[in-house]
């Protein structure tokens, strides 16, 4: 399985210019797509899944334009939307019954099992019998996972799947994207969520403002910034200084007033300790100090 996506544009009707010459390739396994709210992930989202046509550019499917086989692209797609929405007047498992048979899935009794499999794999199986609209917001994302998930499709497309969970789900619900992706699948997880890349997937596009400003590895990511992240224990006077200068990652309360850290080009002043820096820090880099540099890996 490959997905080609060839000189993307989307331009609406406002002026507003959401993706701009977007140039990528998604193989078999997990991709991650990070960037800030407004950076262009769900318009990119929505074209992968053909929900709206672009401006101009291709997406290709192992060689086939997909606003061309919109129905055989359908037929493999598993998708969960930001605003994910069901029929309130279904139950849990009418709602994922329904789904399943959108998907393909025709003999009913291998479709039930397939509804309860999914339904205890994302922790709604007690949950079965109540109404969708009754269920919780953490619930309720769980569910759009569940129906995202049916029929095994071979692309599965997920923005902001995280959203509303708590963590203990978020390790769950990354556990069983990570269980997936080791198939002859592709999953596309677009996120804010810095964690849900570094967790998860074996490559990365980070997107700002339209523009496509690195693609590769969290763990080349992680090497630009490699240097830059320190630790500093400040007074509360210090700190007020420090946070006007550098962009300053984390604070801990101790003793003295804070111990912060902050991600820089030049080492700080205040006895500055360098750390190994994680993906939160590179990404603030990244996004910080080389924003106007493109890097592809």
């Amino acid at each position: 399985m490959k997905i080609e996506i060839q000189n993307l544009n989307q331009v609406y009707p406002n002026g507003n210019h959401a993706l701009k010459n977007i140039n990528l390739e998604f193989g078999t396994g997990m991709f991650g797509l990070l960037g800030p709210n407004g950076a262009g992930k769900s318009s990119l989202m929505r074209i992968l899944v053909t929900l709206m046509k672009p401006t101009s550019g291709l997406v290709m499917v192992n060689g086939k334009d997909i606003q061309k086989h919109r129905k055989e692209l359908r037929s493999i797609l598993g998708y969960l939307p930001q605003d994910f929405r069901f029929f309130t007047a279904l139950k849990t498992w009418e709602f994922l019954d329904y789904a399943g048979s959108l998907a393909g899935l025709k003999n009913r009794k291998e479709r039930m099992a397939e509804v309860d499999r999914l339904l205890d794999q994302v922790g709604l199986l007690e949950a079965r019998d109540r109404r969708a609209n009754k269920l919780s917001g953490g619930m309720k994302r769980r569910l759009g996972i569940a129906q995202a998930l049916i029929g095994n499709p071979k692309i599965i497309i997920v923005d902001e799947p995280t959203t509303g969970l708590d963590p203990d789900e978020r390790i769950k619900f990354r556990n069983v994207l990570s269980q997936l992706s080791q198939h002859d699948v592709i999953i596309i997880l677009s996120t804010h969520i810095v964690g849900d890349i570094s967790s998860t997937c074996q490559g990365m596009a980070l997107l700002d403002r339209g523009e496509l400003v690195y693609y590769g590895s969290p763990e080349n990511l992680v090497k630009h910034a490699e240097g830059h992240v320190f630790k500093l224990n400040l007074t509360p006077y210090e700190y007020e200084k420090v946070k006007e200068i550098y962009n300053v990652i984390s604070t801990i309360p101790n003793e003295t007033g804070w111990e912060v850290q902050v991600v820089s080009d030049d080492v700080p002043d205040y006895n500055a300790i360098s750390i190994d820096p994680d993906i939160e820090h590179a990404y603030v880099y990244y996004m910080e100090h080389k924003l106007h540099t493109t890097l592809i890996d």
